[in-house]
């Protein structure tokens, strides 16, 4: 049974579950110096040179999965030690260079980092090198290549740099912890803390308290991820966990379109708010832009504050695909609505930790949202829901005029034309994760067939109208 996409989440998984297995059994103190053997049982290293630094490498993702460090405000933390392997890359002359004569990648070389051997075959000086490109983009052999790292690559936004060590450092203040890199390092030396133990502490806690409940609060993504169960199995599992109710965030969607879609008509121009990876890009990449940013609160902050709004004694744990929702959930405007973010990947840790079973669970029920809450997890979703919204409130004097930006470069393609007042558009979708939500770092798996899920999943809503939706969970709060 294939639960993810890659080893290396699967790697991450194991580590997850034996903290939360300690937590639940409250020997976790005890249990810990056992973990990396457990994991790593030897003689023969299964991830790594030897069994003594593969189990180092295990105990430092324990640390993490414990909450990592934190002084450091940034949710993604590079793992030093399993960052070894990767070749320090930079642009690099290849066999293809023929000794030509011309030496254009000499002359057009700013710092003279560019010399040659006795056959004429260039060379680059990575000491003096500033990895302009200019070289590459004269040769006419197309002999100097670009060997970036694959969490290089995986950052679109230039936040990942190689330090003197050679491993990969974060820049806090560009990174945006979408968690592209996390999910693209082949040796799973990114990676993302986890707030498991404080979910199941929050568990753990209202089981002895008849005064205190915990809310789960689902991405409408959920619906493509266990697909070893069915989704009513998937919702009874998270009871079985010990949560009092399962909520969508999808709802907290519909709250958002309604709100956003009257923001819209009445400001001529907006971009999204929903994907905190998106907002933080703005706020860091395009801070003139920021005022253009809607006012409205995520679906999962939304929806959190409707809840705590009917019972100020609930608890709100959101499980998502989302890394940049932990990073979210620290912000002013939203630490107080939800208590503790957790991703697919660790709500499976949960389940096996716990000894659950999805497979031979009954089906429960999860029905709060419309159709278009519930497809705010695939890009597009969030501009149908708003121009739906729209037509339900009866806003015919805005013609709305979207651009869906599929991944963090269609966003910030948008975002220069309309900083430069050419979009044509009068509302940006930015969602960082290509394919929306469904791509979010935390999902155990990736790829097309997740939008049609998503897509089958909102046809089964209830309620056909955002409209209804809303009326449905106010007259339910109320009783």
């Amino acid at each position: 049974m294939r639960k993810f996409d890659t080893k290396v989440q699967d790697l991450k998984y194991k580590v997850l579950r034996e903290v939360a297995r300690g937590a639940f059994a409250g020997n976790l103190l005890e249990k810990l110096p056992d973990i990396p053997k457990i994991i790593a049982p030897g003689p023969k290293p299964s991830t790594r040179c030897c069994v003594y630094k593969e189990r180092a490498i295990i105990t430092e993702r324990v640390k993490l999965a414990m909450g990592g460090n934190r002084d450091n405000p940034n949710v993604i933390e590079v793992l030093d030690i399993a960052c070894d392997e990767c070749p320090v890359g930079g642009w690099q002359v290849s066999e293809a260079c023929r000794g030509c004569i011309a030496h254009r990648c000499e002359e057009v070389c700013p710092r003279g980092a560019i010399t040659f051997d006795r056959h004429q075959h260039a060379h680059i000086d990575k000491e003096k090198c500033v990895e302009c490109g200019r070289c590459a983009s004269v040769c006419p052999y197309s002999a100097i290549i670009d060997h970036k790292r694959p969490c290089q690559k995986a950052c679109k936004i230039k936040a990942i740099s190689i330090n003197d060590q050679s491993a990969a450092e974060i820049d806090n203040q560009k990174c945006i912890s979408c968690g592209s890199c996390v999910y693209q390092c082949p040796f799973g030396a990114i990676v993302d803390k986890s707030f498991i133990l404080d979910a199941i502490d929050l568990i753990l806690k209202s089981e002895s308290n008849e005064n205190y409940k915990v809310y789960a609060v689902v991405a409408p993504s959920i619906s493509s991820q266990f697909s070893y169960a069915q989704l009513g199995q998937v919702i009874s599992g998270i009871k079985a966990l010990g949560f009092y109710t399962v909520i969508e965030a999808a709802l907290g969607a519909d709250l958002v379109a309604y709100s956003e879609a009257r923001e819209l008509a009445e400001k001529g121009f907006l971009t999204s708010s929903c994907c905190p990876a998106f907002v933080r890009y703005v706020e860091t990449a395009f801070p003139d832009l920021r005022e253009h940013v809607s006012h409205n609160l995520s679906p999962m902050a939304a929806i959190a504050r409707a809840v705590k709004a009917t019972d100020p004694t609930a608890k709100i744990v959101f499980i998502g695909p989302c890394t940049a929702k932990k990073q979210e959930r620290q912000r002013e405007e939203v630490r107080d609505l939800v208590d503790c973010v957790l991703t697919f990947e660790e709500l499976q840790a949960l389940f096996d930790g716990k000894e659950i079973d999805l497979s031979s669970l009954p089906l429960d029920v999860l029905d709060n949202a419309s159709y278009y809450g519930r497809i705010f997890a695939r890009s597009g979703g969030l501009s149908d829901a708003v121009g739906q919204a729209l037509r339900e409130q009866n806003i015919e004097y805005f013609a709305p005029n979207p651009i869906v930006c599929d991944g963090i470069e269609a966003c910030r393609a948008a975002l220069l034309r309309a900083a430069k007042g050419v979009l044509p558009n009068n509302f940006i979708e930015g969602m960082a994760c290509v394919g929306g939500c469904i791509g979010g770092a935390g999902c155990l798996t990736h790829g097309e067939k997740n939008k049609s899920e998503v897509d089958r999943y909102g046809r089964e809503a209830m309620e056909k109208s955002i409209g209804d939706a809303i009326s449905i969970f106010e007259h339910t709060q109320k009783l």
